[in-house]
């Protein structure tokens, strides 16, 4: 019967091994290994960057689709311009799914809680 470990984040799996001393003309990630962490940080200025773009062709979406529609909703009925009326759909219908998904999230809860027990 063979007894195996798991490696944890203080343990290292490998040996250490010597770093070379850096020259100043190699760059730190050639000399440390060629993959950069991930951070939250990282992840977060990914997430901004992304947001920046999306916020960019939104603006654009809005100012090509001016042109004024007619919208009836639940015997209302008036006009707006149609970016702004395929917004208001949009963000409903994304409140919508997070609606349900919190709904499922606390379903699927309330049953792994249920289960422990």
């Amino acid at each position: 019967m063979s007894i195996r470990l798991r490696p944890t984040l203080n343990a290292p799996s490998d040996p250490p091994t010597a770093v070379p001393p850096l020259s100043p003309a190699e760059p730190l990630a050639t000399s440390l290994g060629s993959r950069v962490p991930r951070t939250r940080t990282g992840a977060a200025w990914l997430g901004i960057c992304v947001a920046a773009v999306l916020f960019v062709v939104l603006i654009v979406f809005m100012l090509e689709n001016t042109s004024r529609v007619q919208v009836s909703f639940v015997g209302m009925h008036g006009n707006l311009p149609l970016a702004m009326a395929l917004l208001v759909a949009a963000v409903g219908s994304a409140i919508l799914t997070m609606v349900i998904g919190a709904a499922r999230i606390t379903q699927l809860r309330r049953l792994s809680r249920r289960q422990r027990r």
